[in-house]
Order: C-alpha cells, then sequence, then structure tokens
C-alpha cells in the first residue's frame, strides 16, 4: 500500500492544530479556574471522597447547609441523574475528615457527616470512601512530575544520540503533539465533565510518551536505512512516502489490536480504570496518527527548507 502522505502534509499539519488549539485554551481556563492545567483528583490534593446512595431524590442545598453545620463549609458537592427508580448518588469532596483519636469520643467527623444525612434523609447506602492525606497528594504529584520530566529527558538524550538533529527534533515534536491532544482533551473533560485526574493519568501520559517515540523510531529508522541506498535515484519525500508504506501496515496492525483491547476494557473493566483506560485510548490513537502523518512530513518538510537556505547560500 503506498500513500502520498507528504503530498498533502498541509492538511495533516491543519488537522493537528485542529486537535491542539482547542485543547490548548482548554488548558488555560483549567489554569485560571483550577490553578492547574487539569482539575486534579485526590490522589494530588488530599481530601476525602464520600459516595453515597440514596433511594430518593436528595436536595443540594440542604446538603450544603449540613455540611457547613459540621465544619465541612466549601466542599464540592455533586448528584446524579436521578435512576428509573427514583434513587440519586451523591459525591461529596472534602477536606481530609478526621479519624477518631482516642476511644472516648463518640463518633468522627466522617461518622457525624453519615448520622446528619441519614437523619436528614433517611437510609443511604456508602458506595465509597477515599481519604489522601494533604501531605502525600502534593508529594504524590510532584514524584509524578519529576518521573515525567526524567522520561522526557532520557526520551531527548537517546533520540538525539541515535539520530541526527532533524530527525530527533521531529520526532520529539510529534510527542509533544501527543502529550498536548491528550492533556487538551482532558481539560476540555475537566471544563466540560469535571472529570479529575489521578495518579494512573500521569502512567497513560507516560506510556502515551513511549508509544510515540517507538512507533516514530521506526518510521525513521526506515527513512534512514532507504536513504542510504535510494537517496540518489529518489527525492527525500519520495523515500519518506516509500518508508512509511513500508511501516503502515505494521503500525496499524500494533495499534488497532490494542485499540480493540483497551475499548474492551474501557466498557467491561469497571469505573475505576475507565479514566486511565480512555487516557491510553486516546493517546495511542493519537500516536499511530502523529507518526504516520505527522512526523515524516515534518522532516521532508525541515529537509526541504535546509535545502533552500543552502541554495540561496550559494
Amino acid at each position: 500500500m503506498k500513500i502520498d502522505i507528504v503530498k498533502y502534509r498541509w492538511f495533516w499539519f491543519g488537522l493537528s492544530m485542529a486537535l491542539t488549539i482547542p485543547g490548548l485554551i482548554a488548558i488555560i481556563f483549567c489554569l485560571i479556574q483550577y490553578g492547574s492545567p487539569l482539575k486534579l483528583g485526590l490522589d494530588f490534593t488530599g481530601g476525602t471522597k464520600l459516595e453515597y446512595k440514596f433511594a430518593q431524590v436528595i436536595n443540594l442545598g440542604e446538603v450544603r447547609e449540613l455540611l457547613n453545620a459540621n465544619d465541612l463549609s466549601g466542599s464540592n458537592i455533586q448528584v446524579s441523574k436521578p435512576a428509573k427508580d427514583g434513587s440519586q448518588v451523591l459525591i461529596i469532596r472534602s477536606k481530609a475528615l478526621k479519624e477518631r483519636e482516642t476511644d472516648s469520643e463518640n463518633q468522627s467527623q466522617r461518622e457525624k457527616v453519615d448520622s446528619a444525612l441519614q437523619e436528614k434523609f433517611g437510609a443511604f447506602e456508602v458506595l465509597a470512601v477515599d481519604t489522601v492525606s494533604p501531605i502525600i497528594g502534593p508529594e504524590l504529584l510532584n514524584s509524578g512530575l519529576l518521573a515525567l520530566a526524567f522520561t522526557l529527558i532520557g526520551i531527548v538524550l537517546y533520540i538525539s544520540y541515535r539520530f541526527k538533529r532533524d530527525f530527533a527534533v521531529c520526532a520529539i515534536i510529534a510527542m509533544i503533539h501527543d502529550v498536548i491532544v491528550l492533556v487538551g482533551l482532558f481539560a476540555i473533560f475537566s471544563l466540560v465533565w469535571g472529570l479529575e485526574i489521578d495518579s494512573l493519568f500521569l502512567t497513560a501520559v507516560l506510556t502515551v510518551i513511549g508509544f510515540s517515540i517507538h512507533d516514530t523510531i521506526v518510521v525513521f529508522d526506515r527513512i534512514r536505512e532507504n536513504s542510504k541506498y535510494l537517496g540518489k535515484n529518489k527525492t527525500f519525500g519520495d523515500i519518506a512516502n516509500d518508508s512509511i508504506s513500508q511501516t503502515l501496515v505494521r503500525s496499524i496492525n500494533t495499534s488497532v489490536t490494542t485499540l480493540i483491547t483497551l475499548g474492551t476494557l474501557y466498557l467491561f473493566g469497571g469505573g475505576s480504570t475507565q479514566n486511565f483506560v480512555g487516557a491510553m485510548f486516546l493517546g495511542i490513537a493519537s500516536g499511530t496518527y502523529s507518526s504516520i502523518f505527522v512526523a515524516s512530513a515534518l522532516l521532508v518538510w525541515w529537509r526541504e527548507l535546509a535545502k533552500r537556505r543552502k541554495g540561496k547560500a550559494a
């Protein structure tokens, strides 16, 4: 299968702009609204998340008054749409709730909230209780960002050593493109649906970075090999097209099988891993697109610009 990717490079560049610009705008809005590029979950901010299921519809204003009375003003409150049986799920995100410090205490802070909710709205089912220390949360965020920074530095050093400068720069740009697409999409999700990220999101970003670079290196390595034998008979653009065609089936097969697995996990794997699997799915889809349509086209454009500069200098 031979596709002239390079010929339509401005279309691919335009598509990449359409994918990244809305995400960058969403990231800016998240910085204004949340103070970070994405809405951070309990893993990073610390606090307690309480999830209850009530048999009837509950009033948000009454829940707010109840929390204010229990020294939990400023807590984030969400309710689900009422189910067919009339039940409704209440989610409360607050500062870390104190547990009983001594046996002489009648109730912990969470038990007081539970008692107040039961008195106000009747019996309920506790679906989930998650607490992260306000000290551990920021430490986890810093550790994750450090891991991300060291990964990027390592990849930049390896690519710079393994390939010529133009190959390395284009591979790194393609990788950054994929990170911006993924983070930008989740910034949009944060603004529209209030989606919060956890430590698994950083794991997904690191995995996507590795996948993107690996896929791009496969194509670039074939371009480099073909340049040795076809450089005198073909233009660099033709060599790039031939190389993409030679690796296209491999790239598509690898990506499709991975995406099918991730799609299955997203649908049947449970809610606790959906954000992680969703991030992997979107990131790998973007990585496949960039390695085939963006990185090589960018490399050819770079070479053409360099050739023009040499011609003018001569």
